[in-house]
């Protein structure tokens, strides 16, 4: 059988899901081929979404018209906000889910996109041609044109997207026994990579882990500390409704010097620790066995149990992941005073999968070796679901974008890239392919330059307007976004124009601990203090409450994104000039300028290293390890010549 698509998608996870999606949505014919369509978007560890920079990477999804938030929000069981006690530049959304009503939604969500066919199945062979002699050869000397599969279908497609995540050669590990699979009793792919390598593109390996999984029933809460979410206004989604599952606590307890003695005893049978896995696992989430050895001297780690769902008793021991012999894990489980009686039903586990090095691809996430090829998530060498989902928004609109000029007759080529004072989602491409991994990475708001300009309340100020252009967006986010931004601008104005006296505000001010008035002043200039909010002033001043209450359906986060802008404006205007001075770089380009391997005046290390990223601009090139401000110099001299 041979069917003919615009986008392939290969891969039915989290990168796959929004890759998908996208592409549909921008009106490419699209097919995602998954191994089991009632696993779609499975939360393969933990069953929550968003924390430090991840939540941020959600927000922005949903601003460009992709489906986590949504998803997110209709299946949450519990929310908070992180990092309140900063500014508001690191505040990171966060949501446990109900792991089976996740999977359902993405269910529903794919099964009403139209443009959207699903085939339950597994890629085998990449299928590629050379590229005729002309323009396109200068870059790329192959062409993708499909996948055939286990079952000899063949699906043809102008561009194909790989978001496999683990499931590339995966191998699972519990003490010494070692089988082959994706997931736990989930198969692995064992051909696939190898049809990809062959065209010259490097793989490598990756490890990464999964805690036990424990009867609720049998957890002692009452020697646990309760761990309650927040019922305020915010949320994922700009667009979604409010939390609709019944809000569930999770549980902190800590492990103790009985447990390290145990999980001790098992290190000899560690595939970590005893030669068994080979590959480089995630720094900063690492299992209980890496936690014990890196950190000798502590006497305990907080571990966080967490419910899998409103209706199960599965539950999750976050912190406690494990590849041990599972006698080991659930003996060391038991030491714990809430565990002591614990049940289990099934132990951690270690998994090595292949992964593809990211320099080996454009900031679009298409391949430099393979014309229509992009890739994303896993793949990449990340780690996470919002760093998947964040790549393959981007890959799947990139995809479309090449299916509809190879398609057209004007031979226009178009991209879609992110900048690293756009979004978290730039700063993440920028580095995988700037720098490459050595490990599984992991997004933090220290990997962003421009925090104050990437926060969780502006993303669709950022990029709702450009994924609207693309045509992702759809009108009623579009809308909603100009309604909120003049509902924002007006907040600021009224604050800007209005006056008040000291006389008419010292008592309340004094009342509340900051300091009174000397003279009048604008009500901007109270709105800037750190005691002071648009909600307290609000009762001080009855006509600002008379703004903040105008009708429309997000009052709270309206007032808190006009307040964010005007309490933090002077910072946002200084770190936008520092991002303005950095992008004249972004815009000398160098890509095809220079031999690298030839120029003597260059370090060693900046020639192999840009011979061998060839990148295409003087900023990424700034940003690539080894190259040294002297190399840049030299370069920007050339390009004055």
């Amino acid at each position: 059988m041979i069917q003919n698509y615009d986008v392939l998608v290969i891969g039915g996870g989290h990168a796959g899901c929004e890759a998908a999606t996208a592409a549909a949505n921008m009106g490419a014919k699209t097919c995602l081929v998954t191994m089991d369509m009632n696993k779609i978007a499975q939360m393969s560890c933990n069953p929550a979404v968003g924390g430090i920079a991840k939540g941020q990477i959600v927000r922005e999804i949903d601003a460009l018209g992709g489906q986590m938030g949504l998803v997110t929000d209709a299946t949450a069981i519990q929310f908070r906000m992180l990092n309140q006690g900063k500014g508001p530049a690191v505040w990171s959304p966060r949501a446990q889910c109900d792991r089976g009503k996740f999977i359902w939604e993405w269910r529903r969500v794919l099964d009403e996109t139209e443009h959207l066919d699903i085939w339950q199945d597994q890629a085998d062979e990449l299928l590629v041609e050379e590229v005729p002699a002309g323009a396109a050869a200068q870059q790329h000397r192959k062409q993708v044109v499909g996948v055939r599969t286990i079952w000899g279908c063949e699906l043809r497609a102008k561009a194909v997207i790989i978001t496999a995540g683990t499931f590339l050669n995966g191998l699972l590990h519990i003490g010494r026994k070692m089988l082959p699979g994706g997931r736990i009793a989930e198969p692995a792919v064992p051909h696939f990579t190898e049809s990809i390598s062959r065209h010259g593109i490097r793989s490598a390996r990756m490890k990464t882990g999964t805690p036990v999984r424990i009867d609720k029933r049998s957890v002692h809460f009452e020697d646990m500390e309760r761990q309650d979410g927040e019922n305020d206004f915010h949320q994922f989604s700009y667009m979604g409704a409010h939390r609709q599952l019944q809000q569930l606590p999770c549980w902190m307890c800590y492990t103790n010097a009985e447990v390290h003695q145990t999980l001790r005893s098992g290190l000899a049978d560690s595939p970590l620790y005893n030669g068994q896995i080979q590959s480089i696992g995630p720094r900063y989430c690492p299992s209980i066995e890496t936690k014990l050895m890196t950190f000798p001297d502590k006497e305990q780690h907080l571990l966080f149990l967490e419910p899998e769902g409103e209706s199960t008793n599965e539950m999750y021991l976050n912190g406690f992941s494990s590849s041990l012999p599972m006698d080991v894990q659930i003996a060391a489980l038991r030491k714990i005073p809430g565990l002591r009686d614990a049940k289990v039903y099934r132990p951690g586990y270690a998994i090595e999968y292949d992964f593809f090095d990211p320099t080996q691809l454009t900031h679009t996430l298409e391949s430099k070796v393979i014309k229509g090829l992009f890739m994303a998530g896993q793949v990449n060498g990340t780690t996470g679901y919002e760093e998947a989902g964040g790549q393959g928004t981007i890959a799947g609109i990139n995809a479309a974008l090449t299916a509809s000029e190879a398609g057209s007759d004007t031979g226009i080529s178009r991209a879609f890239e992110l900048k690293r004072d756009e979004a978290y989602i730039g700063v993440l491409i920028d580095d995988l392919v700037t720098k490459g991994v050595d490990e599984p990475y992991r997004m933090f708001t220290s990997r962003a330059e421009y925090r104050i300009l990437l926060r969780q309340d502006d993303a669709d100020a950022r990029l709702t307007e450009k994924a609207y252009d693309l045509g992702l967006a759809r009108q009623d986010r579009y809308d909603w976004w100009m309604e909120k931004k003049q509902h924002i601008e007006e907040i600021e104005e009224f604050c800007k124009n209005t006056s008040v006296k000291a006389k008419d505000i010292n008592g309340s001010l004094e009342h509340i601990g900051t300091t009174p008035l000397e003279r009048g002043c604008k009500l901007v200039d109270l709105v800037s203090r750190p005691q002071l909010s648009l909600a307290t002033l609000s009762e001080m001043v009855p006509a600002l409450k008379e703004v903040l209450n105008r009708p429309n359906h997000r009052k709270e986060e309206i007032a808190e994104a006009a307040e964010i802008r005007m309490k933090y404006k002077g910072y946002i205007d200084r770190e936008r000039i520092v991002a303005d001075k950095m992008r004249r770089l972004e815009n000398i380009r160098i890509k095809g300028h220079f031999r690298y391997e030839e120029m003597q005046g260059l370090s060693t290390e900046a020639r192999q290293k840009l011979s061998t990223i060839d990148p295409e601009t003087l900023a990424q090139a700034s940003r690539i390890p080894g190259v040294s401000p002297s190399d840049i110099n030299v370069l920007l001299v050339l390009m004055g010549r």
